[in-house]
C-alpha cells in the first residue's frame, strides 16, 4: 500500500498544466488613401452649392460697402435735385408739384423723373466740349455718381443690391469695393470716348462691372453650382432692363460696356475662391490622416488658376491704359463710328440722337419770352422773362429737338 502511494506522489509531480497561446497580435492599421485630382472632383461633384443661394449658408455681416454705395448714390441725387429747384427755375412748370423744390422735371423734358440738363452738367454729366476745351477732368470722377432720374436711381440701386450683396456676402467688402470701383472707373473713361455734348451720366458702368464679376464667378466654378441656367437668366434680365434703360436721355450705355468688360476681367482676378472653406470642412469627417488639408490645397488649386488671373489682370491693365490715355487726348470715336449712336440713345419725338448745337431767336414783350428754334422753326411762349441763360438752353433745346 505503502509504495503504491509513493508511485501515485510521484506520478502526479510530473503532471504540468500548459497555459493556452497568446492570441497573435492584430494586423496593421491600412495606410492612408493615397490623394489623387480624382479625390477634389468627387469633393466639388458631391459638394455642389445653389449660384443664388439661401442667406443661411453665406455671412450676413459683411454686406457694408454696398450699403456704403447704396446711400452714397441717394445723397448724391438728393444733392442734385436741390440745386435743380425745378419750383424756381422753371416757374412751377414740373412734375409732383407737391415736392416743392425736390420736383422734377416735365416728362418732355426728362422722362426719368429727374433735373433738366443744365443741372447734370453743373453737377458734373459727361460733355464733351467740357473735357477737351476746358479740360475739366474732375467729371470723370462725378459722371459715375448721378442719377439721370429717379427711375434710373430706382432700377440701378435695386440692380446693385441684387447682385453686389451676393458677391459681397460671397467674396467679402474689400475684393468687392475695389472691383465696384475700377468698373466705375473705366466704364467712365469708355463713355467719355464716346461722349457728345449732351450731358450723359453713368452711375450703371459699376452696376455693370458686378454682372460682368459675377459672370466670370459662374464660369470659372461651373462645376460647382446647380442652377446655372436660372442665374445666367437672371444676370441677362437685370442686364437688359438697364441697357434699355441707357437708350433714354441723359443716361449713358457706353459706361455700362466698359464696366462689364472691366468687372468680367477683374472677377477672374479677384474672385478666385468661394466657400472655400465651408467645402473643405464639411468634407473634413470623411478622411483622416489629414487628408482635410490636401483636400482643402487641391481645391484650391483647382478654383485658382494663376495663368488665367495673370492673364486677365495685364489685359485689363492694357485696356484701362488705353482708354485713360485716349481720354487725354482727346480722341472721339464717333468720328470713326457713325452707327454706334444708336448703341446709346434711340430717336424720339421728345429728343434727337444727332449730336447738333441748337440756338434760339429770343423775344421779351409784354412780360412773355417768346423761343424761336433756327434750325426747324417751332417756337414756345413762356409766361415769365426772369430766367437764367443755361435755362435758355435747355428750353431751346427742347424745341428744336
Amino acid at each position: 500500500m505503502a509504495e503504491d502511494t509513493t508511485s501515485n506522489s510521484k506520478f502526479q509531480t510530473h503532471i504540468e498544466i500548459k497555459a493556452p497561446p497568446p492570441p497573435p497580435p492584430p494586423p496593421p492599421p491600412p495606410p492612408p488613401p493615397p490623394f489623387t485630382s480624382g479625390l477634389a472632383d468627387t469633393t466639388l461633384n458631391q459638394r455642389r452649392i445653389s449660384f443664388f443661394g439661401s442667406r443661411s449658408r453665406r455671412r450676413t455681416g459683411d454686406t457694408w460697402i454696398i450699403s456704403v454705395f447704396v446711400i452714397f448714390h441717394v445723397v448724391a441725387f438728393f444733392a442734385t435735385m436741390f440745386v435743380n429747384d425745378c419750383w424756381t427755375n422753371s416757374h412751377q412748370d414740373c412734375a409732383l408739384k407737391v415736392l416743392g423744390r425736390l420736383s422734377f422735371q416735365p416728362l418732355s423734358e426728362n422722362p426719368l423723373l429727374g433735373p433738366s440738363s443744365s443741372t447734370l452738367g453743373e453737377m458734373g454729366a459727361l460733355q464733351r466740349r467740357f473735357l477737351t476745351e476746358y479740360h475739366q477732368t474732375w467729371r470723370l470722377f462725378a459722371f459715375p455718381c448721378l442719377h439721370a432720374g429717379a427711375i434710373h436711381l430706382f432700377i440701378n440701386l435695386c440692380s446693385v443690391i441684387f447682385i453686389g450683396v451676393l458677391l459681397e456676402q460671397e467674396f467679402g467688402p474689400f475684393r468687392i469695393g475695389v472691383l465696384y470701383i475700377l468698373s466705375a472707373f473705366v466704364g467712365t473713361l469708355v463713355a467719355a470716348l464716346f461722349v457728345k455734348n449732351s450731358p450723359v451720366v453713368g452711375s450703371s458702368g459699376a452696376l455693370y462691372g458686378l454682372i460682368g464679376a459675377m459672370l466670370s464667378v459662374l464660369i470659372r466654378n461651373w462645376k460647382i453650382y446647380t442652377n446655372k441656367f436660372e442665374s445666367l437668366a437672371s444676370l441677362f434680365f437685370v442686364s437688359m432692363i438697364n441697357f434699355v434703360l441707357g437708350l433714354l436721355p441723359y443716361v449713358d450705355n457706353f459706361s455700362n460696356i466698359g464696366g462689364f468688360i472691366s468687372g468680367f476681367l477683374l472677377g477672374f482676378v479677384l474672385l478666385f475662391s468661394p466657400q472655400l472653406g465651408e467645402v473643405a470642412q464639411n468634407k473634413a469627417g470623411l478622411f483622416e490622416y489629414g487628408v482635410k488639408d490636401s483636400i482643402k490645397s487641391k481645391l484650391k488649386q483647382k478654383l485658382d488658376k494663376p495663368v488665367l488671373r495673370s492673364f486677365s489682370l495685364l489685359l485689363f491693365g492694357l485696356i484701362l491704359t488705353g482708354c485713360l490715355l485716349a481720354v487725354l487726348r482727346g480722341i472721339n470715336i464717333n468720328q470713326y463710328c457713325r452707327w454706334c449712336q444708336y448703341i446709346d440713345c434711340v430717336p424720339f419725338k421728345w429728343w434727337s440722337c444727332t449730336d447738333k448745337s441748337s440756338s434760339c431767336e429770343t423775344m421779351i414783350s409784354n412780360e412773355q419770352l417768346t423761343l424761336t428754334c433756327m434750325s426747324n422753326g417751332n417756337f414756345r411762349v413762356f409766361p415769365f422773362t426772369n430766367i437764367s441763360q443755361a435755362r435758355i438752353e435747355d428750353l431751346c433745346n427742347l424745341i428744336c429737338s
